[in-house]
């Protein structure tokens, strides 16, 4: 998981003469297409000055949402193993091999963040890595089972991260803006990979394998901070950073969050589950569509505010925890969201499945609870009906009341997907209530539609 945190520099709003986008042109005209163009910093930090190759907003590229595709299948494939068999080791192992397979994905994301230019190089790239993603997604469900399947997830998970990680090195001699960070990155990276050698070994518990790959991905991710915090700038003295494209990864996110929410959607849907007429299945598909509506519209909602800062770039420790914060977001609602759609297809579900069904969920908006309160409110006092704590607070508390329903074992599927919807639903419409100003109206009155004074009907002839 490679991610440039190094927003909080940017102060755009404060300081708007510090960004200086430098878009290249050229008198002699367009530069000539080439299959393989050289990797640039699209932004970068110079002694603390945010500056951009070029001004033009960033979307995120058709070939990255091509690569979320497969990820989120390979995540529905996992949360799928965990809910057909739900236990505590099963979670465990649900946890050690996504965890991994969120490393590469972000390896990608950061990667085409700073140098996206589309050309063949890095769709080669991306197609290499989809391939190597392919190995890890077939092998990793059957790690605890055969060595065989250990051995090729280890090592489809090096040589994916491992491919990224060169990428970043070839691309610190294409350009120096990243320089220092991304060889200091390459070489941490390299050495942390290291760690995982152990899990090809025959002769280690599978006990001794677990704690290997949890020490791994917990060193893994401290590196990453680490790399990419001012710690590692001031010990590299350089005076060219990194920075991220901070609408673009907004945009990436949120479009990864939608994917994760259309899983929801696929399984109730495919197979015709909830066939035929009017049925109980049918009234828990329409309620699983609810929830991952309201899910998706808590999330575009954020804290409510009208004016704010975004966590990324409020300060650093913001903006990491937000990026981080999507991984537990996702792990939690693909689990909640695959058993609330597995529901379709079952008469009841089991104590071990309500467990994952309602801490699925209930760890989710918890998640999104902390990612809201991450974003700075700017609005000034009164501005609102209520304030951003007291707006939020539903959150966490119908959070902790939907991982705390499974106590009430004599409730069935249907009770307990028409409580979550029920709970999520007045959580939307509090929270959007709430954050209404101060004096605002429920229905806004229609003006102007009547034709304006000046308006004639002309004949046209055919």
């Amino acid at each position: 998981m490679a991610e440039n945190a190094d927003a909080q520099p940017e102060n755009t709003d404060a300081q708007p003469s510090l960004t200086q986008p430098l878009t290249q042109t050229s008198t002699s005209g367009p530069k000539k297409r080439a299959l393989f163009r050289q990797p640039l910093a699209l932004q970068w930090f110079e002694n603390g000055v945010l500056k951009k190759l070029s001004n033009e907003e960033r979307q995120a590229g058709r070939f990255e949402l091509f690569l979320d595709l497969l990820y989120v299948a390979i995540l529905a494939s996992f949360a799928d193993g965990l809910a057909e068999h739900p236990s505590g080791v099963q979670v465990v192992k649900y946890i050690l091999i996504l965890s991994p397979s969120w490393h590469i994905w972000s390896d990608l994301r950061e990667l085409m963040n700073s140098f996206y230019n589309d050309d063949l190089g890095q769709r080669i790239l991306i197609l290499w890595i989809m391939a190597v993603l392919v190995v890890y997604g077939n092998n990793a469900v059957l790690v605890d089972e055969d060595l065989t399947a250990m051995r090729a997830t280890v090592g489809a998970y090096m040589t994916a991260r491992l491919s990224a990680n060169t990428a970043h090195l070839v691309y610190s001699f294409s350009s120096y803006h990243h320089r220092a960070q991304q060889r200091l990155w390459f070489v941490c990276s390299f050495f942390a990979l290291l760690l995982y050698i152990p899990l090809y070994m025959e002769s280690l518990s599978l006990r001794s394998k677990i704690a290997v790959a949890a020490v791994g991905i917990i060193v893994e991710e401290i590196l990453w901070v680490f790399c990419y915090s001012p710690i590692a700038k001031r010990i590299t003295r350089s005076k060219y950073t990194t920075a991220a494209d901070i609408g673009h990864e907004i945009d990436r996110f949120a479009a990864f969050y939608i994917i994760v929410l259309g899983e929801f959607l696929y399984a109730i849907i495919v197979g015709h589950p909830a066939a035929s007429g009017f049925n109980v299945r049918l009234l828990r598909a329409i309620w699983t569509l609810i929830i991952a509506f309201c899910f998706n519209w808590l999330y575009v909602h954020n804290d409510g505010s009208l004016q704010f800062e975004h966590a990324i770039r409020h300060s650093i420790i913001t903006a990491f925890t937000w990026v981080m914060m999507h991984l537990p977001l996702v792990a939690s609602m693909l689990v909640g969201g695959h058993v609330a759609a597995a529901s379709t297809k079952t008469e009841e579900l089991e104590g071990a499945e309500l467990w994952l069904l309602c801490g699925g969920l209930g760890i989710g908006i918890l998640c999104l609870y902390v990612i809201a309160m991450l974003h700075r409110s700017d609005d000034p006092p009164g501005t609102l009906m209520l304030p951003k704590h007291l707006r939020l607070i539903m959150r966490p508390v119908i959070g902790i009341i939907i991982i705390c329903l499974p106590l009430s074992p004599h409730l069935g599927a249907t009770a307990f997907l028409s409580i979550i919807m029920a709970l999520v639903v007045f959580c939307v419409v509090y929270e959007n209530i709430t954050s209404l100003q101060c004096g605002a109206k429920f229905w806004e009155s229609w003006e102007n539609t009547g034709y304006p004074d000046d308006y004639r009907l002309t004949d046209t002839k055919c």
